[in-house]
């Protein structure tokens, strides 16, 4: 089916939304949602462009729940972003009709409507006028304590288990991770509470954090992401609801929003 995609079932992300964050383990790269945190994800654009990440370290891997990064030690100030924010949860009132959304035929546990918002998982109370990421895997939110304006995008994490769907309209969703999740899912577990490194020597270091429009244009990743505004979108999220292969004699006619893989490829990958 995706073989016999066209180039219009595909999209080419915004370099301005765009993260790279290169580890000893590799490239992570995440795709921001502006549409749904305007100002936190512009404040992490201000914050990887002053190199806020850049030296820092992954602090937290907790197992089937999150990786997190970010200052651990409380030791930078930053120089042009904000330090906190209003929180982003959900967009609300008029704004909410803008966004595009391609639903899902089949029931949410956690909302009215689940569905695709520019290929990111989203939820939909269409009477109630809000909207919001979801926590699937792969999903990136910003960190906060308990105040609920306290985070700014300094600190961050991507989900590398079950979908933690409790944290939805609780925690401000930034974007998700377009490759590298195979990264982020395998560093070691931290041992202290909450998945906490234990000791300084066991977080793992972030070399730097760039946004691809920072780069040239030569040296920028050529991903390309499955449009979810399409018939073959549609045929797609078919067969993952009814799978046909020989060893499922039972299709399971339904399928929940964080069962359904992205489909991500390099922009000549049909070459």
């Amino acid at each position: 089916m995706l073989a016999a995609s066209s180039p219009a079932d595909w999209r080419s992300p915004d370099p301005e939304n765009l993260l790279y964050m290169d580890l000893a383990q590799g490239r992570v790269i995440i795709e921001l949602a502006p549409a749904f945190a305007p100002a936190h994800v512009d404040n992490i654009r201000k914050l990887v462009r002053e190199g806020w990440f850049d030296g820092l370290a992954v602090d937290r891997v907790q197992d089937n729940y999150v990786t997190q990064w970010g200052d651990a030690d409380n030791t930078r100030t930053p120089k042009t972003a904000q330090t906190k924010l209003a929180p982003e949860f959900v967009v609300r009132g008029a704004a909410v009709a803008k966004l595009p959304f391609t639903p899902l035929p089949d029931r949410d546990t956690y909302a009215p409507e689940a569905g695709y918002s520019d290929s990111f998982p989203a939820a939909r109370d269409a009477k109630g006028q809000q909207a919001w990421l979801i926590h699937c895997y792969g999903m990136v939110g910003v960190g906060r304590d308990m105040a609920l304006d306290s985070g700014s995008g300094a600190e961050l994490y991507a989900v590398i288990g079950q979908a933690p769907r409790h944290l939805d309209r609780n925690i401000t969703v930034v974007g998700r991770v377009l490759r590298g999740m195979d990264i982020l899912s395998s560093l070691p577990r931290g041992t202290a509470a909450l998945g906490f490194y234990d000791k300084p020597e066991q977080r793992v270091p972030i070399a730097k954090v760039r946004l691809a429009a920072d780069l040239p244009a030569d040296q920028r990743e050529k991903l390309t992401v499955l449009r979810t505004d399409t018939p073959t979108w549609a045929a797609y999220v078919e067969a993952r609801r009814n799978r046909r292969e020989d060893f499922f004699p039972v299709p399971a006619g339904h399928v929940d929003v964080c069962n359904i893989p992205l489909p991500i490829r390099m922009a000549d990958a049909s070459k």
